[in-house]
């Protein structure tokens, strides 16, 4: 069954906030930069700024840790729990912490106090999308790419249960 689906961004508007990104994360001549990608919804989304971050002059090397608090369902549990951790040392790094939407702010609060707990330097955020009004946690991302309607949103690497991640756009689902 197919399903009418909304552009909310388009692949051009993201791949010129995805190098304006890796400009604001150069100017802030990070050390020893380490980019952890919170999976999975921001794979897409990581690899793209990743590349820009190497257009941009910087090199710098990528790690993959995977949070839950979502499962199956559209709503978060409130709990988050390591699926996947680092394998790299964090010690006196700047980590740029990217993921694919900041809503309750949970994920990205467990992964920064994760990391500053592990010695990181400097802990920055950057996320695709901000969801501003929906905070369980007190957080604002460092780095934001667009603001969000209050909206379920898919593609780019965001998924409902398991469908739409490859889609080069940020959709939403019309019922």
């Amino acid at each position: 069954m197919t399903r009418r689906m909304s552009v909310l961004y388009g692949p051009e508007a993201i791949a010129v906030r995805n190098a304006e990104l890796a400009a604001e994360i150069a100017a802030l001549t990070p050390e020893r930069l380490l980019v952890i990608a919170v999976l999975k919804g921001s794979f897409v989304f990581a690899a793209d700024l990743i590349r820009a971050l190497h257009g941009a002059g910087l090199e710098p090397e990528v790690e993959f840790i995977t949070l839950s608090s979502y499962g199956e369902g559209r709503k978060s549990s409130g709990q988050v729990r390591i699926v996947h951790d680092v394998e790299s040392e964090v010690v006196g790094r700047d980590v740029v912490l990217v993921d694919d939407i900041l809503e309750s702010g949970r994920t990205l609060a467990f992964a920064r106090k994760l990391m500053e707990s592990r010695g990181a330097r400097r802990v920055i955020t950057c996320v695709l999308l901000n969801k501003g009004g929906k905070r369980a946690v007190e957080i604002d991302a460092d780095l934001v790419g667009f603001e969000c309607p209050d909206r379920f949103v898919v593609g780019y690497g965001m998924d409902a249960a398991h469908a739409y991640r490859q889609l080069p756009f940020v959709g939403v689902v019309e019922d």
